[in-house]
């Protein structure tokens, strides 16, 4: 066989060994091919609704209220025949029970399905001794040993038993401690507490 035409059957045969097999799914860059096609996992059924999240409400065989709705920063959000309705800080459920009540005197027996479309509320702070401080948006609860993976985990000089985490609730700011070693090796448990809506966790 002529070189040259040995030449192009060799890099031919090469690329079709690279190609990925048919139906494979191409990873993004720096995530694990098993993780590119996973979905973000649900929310709990106690998430409590927050400003800047998206809800989508579908009423049965009514397309004209059928609609995405944004949570204002009041935390309300307009919908017609109904008007505004404060929705932060309630679940879906709850929100849920007072359309059907409050639309029930326009249509007959309203069915309707109201969901979290997208969660743009949940924020959490890590800050302090840890690899990559900062803000992060979350799409479902995380608790703090979680929160301190996704900020990189601690750095060698982080003090892991001083950990603090700050919370406001009704206006009033709470001081909870977690001792990384302790968490970590005797199971104190009790400490890796579910994070909620703008917890601050700062590393010492």
């Amino acid at each position: 066989m002529d070189a040259r035409l040995y030449g192009l059957a060799l890099l031919s045969a090469l690329a079709l060994a690279l190609l990925p097999p048919a139906g494979a799914t191409r990873a993004v860059a720096g995530e694990p091919a098993a993780l590119s096609a996973q979905a973000a996992p649900p929310l709990p059924q106690d998430y409590l609704i927050g400003a800047g999240d998206l809800l989508g409400l579908e009423v049965w065989k009514d397309t004209t209220l059928t609609r995405t709705l944004v949570v204002l920063a009041d935390g309300k959000v307009n919908i017609p025949l109904i008007g505004e309705v404060s929705v932060a800080n309630r679940t879906i459920a709850q929100v849920k029970k007072e359309l059907e009540e409050r639309l029930s005197r326009f249509v007959p027996e309203p069915v309707l399905t109201l969901e979290v479309k997208q969660c743009n509320s949940l924020f959490i702070y890590v800050l302090g001794r840890v690899n990559s401080p900062g803000r992060t948006a979350l799409a479902s609860t995380v608790n703090v040993m979680q929160a301190l993976a996704i900020h990189g985990g601690l750095n060698p000089f982080a003090n892991q038993n001083g950990i603090k985490i700050y919370r406001t609730e009704n206006g009033t700011q709470r001081v909870m401690s977690f001792h990384y070693d302790e968490v970590t090796k005797r199971d104190r448990v009790g400490e890796n507490v579910d994070l909620m809506r703008g917890d601050v966790i700062f590393v010492p």
